[in-house]
């Protein structure tokens, strides 16, 4: 039988979680399922080619990751493997979780590294599209042989430039 005093921490427990599970929009599981399926979608669109990703920090690191992991299984149960490059890349758009309108790479980094290549930018959230289009138009200066974008979510709000990745994970409200 339980003590008075366990039944209070597990129901004290209890009630943490569940206003945790409260805001959890997507379960893990499924973010899961659904980058697995995204890499099938971008392996199937650009297999015979030489990719070239780009990870856009911070927020896309544990998404590019789990999309690494993937493409890692892709490549060890398929008859041909895909030779990638990795490389990261860091954006500021945002202060204090307002976006500054002012876009930047935090850094230096080289794109004539990406010229002639196929290059798959891997972002966690699209919110407007400002960020990722400034990235792009970055990109393309160097004349990349073709440009994709995977992005886990896409967020819908009024703020929006009607961008939309080449791969999208979920549709989220703002």
């Amino acid at each position: 039988m339980m003590s008075q005093a366990m039944t209070r921490t597990y129901f004290a427990s209890l009630n943490v979680m569940l206003k945790i599970w409260k805001k959890v929009l997507i379960p893990y599981g499924l973010i899961l399922d659904r980058t697995e399926r995204l890499v099938q979608e971008v392996m199937k669109e650009m297999r015979d080619h030489h990719i070239a990703i780009l990870c856009v920090l911070q927020g896309g690191y544990k998404f590019f990751a789990d999309y690494l992991y993937y493409i890692k299984l892709v490549n060890r149960n398929s008859d041909q493997s895909i030779p990638l490059t990795v490389d990261f890349i860091r954006m500021k758009s945002y202060c204090n979780d307002q976006s500054t309108g002012d876009i930047k790479v935090i850094g230096e980094y080289d794109f004539s590294t990406l010229t002639g290549k196929n290059v798959l930018i891997i972002e966690e959230i699209i919110n407007t599209g400002k960020t990722i289009q400034t990235l792009l138009s970055l990109v393309k200066q160097h004349n990349p042989k073709q440009v994709k974008v995977a992005s886990l979510l896409l967020k819908r709000t009024l703020q929006s430039m009607g961008y939309r990745p080449d791969f999208v994970g979920f549709e989220i409200p703002d």
